[in-house]
């Protein structure tokens, strides 16, 4: 199942399509897809490096 990642608070959540809102900052933001797709982040199942939260 994918993993989203808001690129506002940085909530992370597993499902099939990413919400419209986020559920942690209430805001409408962007999700982006932080699931793993290389073997150096296989062990975790998430890409850390994507979506850093905004500083």
């Amino acid at each position: 199942m994918p993993s989203w990642k808001c690129s506002n608070c940085g909530y992370t959540l597993e499902s099939d399509a990413h919400p419209n809102e986020c559920p942690s900052c209430k805001e409408k933001c962007e999700f982006l897809d932080n699931t793993c797709y290389t073997p150096d982040c296989a062990y975790e199942g998430t890409d850390n490096r994507i979506g850093k939260p905004k500083a």
